[in-house]
């Protein structure tokens, strides 16, 4: 059974930094693209970095090149989502699925806040 679980958001004042987790259960995560996603209030839901299963390839949307470093840790099943220089435009719920197609399920996500 496939699930995802997110976590380590939470309220950080801009400029600050957080780390976020995916755990995944299922024996899929070694051989998969994973990615990491955000939700904005009424906006839809944008990848936001990925990164293959086998060389850790790594791609990530313009807005955070620079900011966030994507990694994991197959023998975990774990993936990371490290964000730095963080601004009030990254608040939003963050989830991981396919970086591919994100077509497992969906977990809860964990909401990121940026605020002063």
């Amino acid at each position: 059974q496939v699930q995802l679980v997110e976590s380590g958001g939470g309220l950080v004042q801009p400029g600050g930094s957080l780390r976020l987790s995916c755990v995944a259960t299922g024996s899929f995560f070694r051989t998969y693209t994973m990615g990491w996603y955000r939700q904005a209030p009424g906006k839809q839901r944008e990848l936001v970095a990925k990164i293959t299963s086998i060389d850790g390839t790594t791609n990530y949307a313009d807005s955070v090149k620079g900011r966030f470093t994507i990694s994991r840790d197959n023998a975990k099943n774990t993936m990371y989502l490290q964000m730095n220089s963080l601004k009030a435009e990254d608040t939003a719920v963050y989830y991981c699925n396919g970086g591919n197609i994100p077509s497992l399920p969906w977990g809860q996500g964990t909401q990121v806040t940026v605020s002063s």
